[in-house]
């Protein structure tokens, strides 16, 4: 057995990780897969199995307890990915300092209250590392301020919902995923008649698609509930006082999505980006289509 006192004492150099290797390492262990970990790098799972075989010899740990359908960490792989995602994000650093452009300035970047601010811790934080010479402020708001906000100048990115009556199509959609009806679960509200509903203002998407769809159906209902963020949506189920329509990821207990026999569906919630341009912007863009990527990658949503 090799001791610490031995490793220490002995003349031969300790063994250098590959960025490459822990690049595959890290992915994999987000991912809980080596097939999907696989897409994200473009190689072959086989490819990479061998990889993080080279590592745990290296290493003399095993970092990975592989089961049937997915992977999970050790001890060992816990400890190995908190030194991975450091001295990857050091990597980067270190080349962006002698590689990328030197940017400065200020960026502001719209976004409504739902998906996009799921996105924005790691987006701002990696943004910061790699361009700390660039201020962005984030403003929080409906689809129809951030586009006027950037019509007006104080924006240069915006994050909006598509679809909004009489909001022409804009930018680029960057995500689409199931709007679906919840609420709590083992509630009564989806079950009452007239169905209680909880709604964002005049003009949103979600709102239009929702009502379209009871009218349809034919479904008597009242709007016992109207907010501008999708977080007073939110209280409103959680209180059992209304049902909603709800982007599916957005759903986390004590809700749920209601089952399809009770109410009709709704059709897909989609976002798109709008750009105003400039150098700092175009930069902190790549970075939003890539956590969006990310997100599309991991299974839960599509584009």
């Amino acid at each position: 057995m090799t001791t610490h006192s031995s490793l220490t004492t002995s003349n031969s150099p300790l063994p250098l990780l590959d960025t490459d290797v822990l690049r595959t390492f890290v992915t994999i262990a987000e991912s809980g897969s080596f097939t999907r970990a696989a897409r994200q790098v473009f190689r072959t799972p086989s490819a990479l199995s061998m990889q993080i075989k080279r590592l745990e010899d290296t290493l003399g740990q095993s970092l990975f307890v592989r089961e049937a359908r997915q992977v999970r960490l050790t001890a060992e792989g816990e400890v190995l990915l908190g030194y991975g995602r450091r001295l990857l994000k050091l990597n980067e650093e270190a080349v962006t300092q002698f590689l990328a452009p030197s940017v400065e300035g200020r960026i502001g970047f719209g976004t409504t209250d739902d998906v996009g601010t799921r996105i924005l811790p790691n987006v701002l934080a990696q943004f910061a590392r790699t361009h700390p010479a660039v201020q962005v402020d984030v403003m929080v708001g409906s689809s129809a301020d951030m586009l006027s906000r950037l019509d007006a100048g104080e924006l240069d990115l915006a994050l909006i919902t598509a679809g909004n009556r009489g909001q022409p199509a804009r930018g680029d959609k960057v995500h689409s995923e199931p709007l679906v009806w919840a609420g709590r679960d083992g509630g009564l509200a989806a079950r009452r008649s007239p169905l209680p509903v909880a709604l964002a203002n005049h003009g949103c998407a979600w709102r239009g698609m929702a009502l379209d769809a009871l009218d349809r159906a034919d479904i008597d209902y009242r709007v016992a509930y109207t907010c501008e963020h999708c977080a007073g949506q939110e209280a409103a189920m959680l209180a059992d006082l209304a049902v909603a329509p709800f982007p599916q990821s957005l759903i986390k207990p004590p809700l749920r999505k209601l089952d399809r026999d009770l109410l009709p569906p709704l059709g897909d919630y989609q976002l798109e980006l709008v750009k105003r341009g400039g150098q700092a912007s175009e930069a902190l863009l790549g970075y939003v289509l890539e956590a969006f990527r990310d997100m599309h990658g991991r299974g839960g949503t599509h584009a």
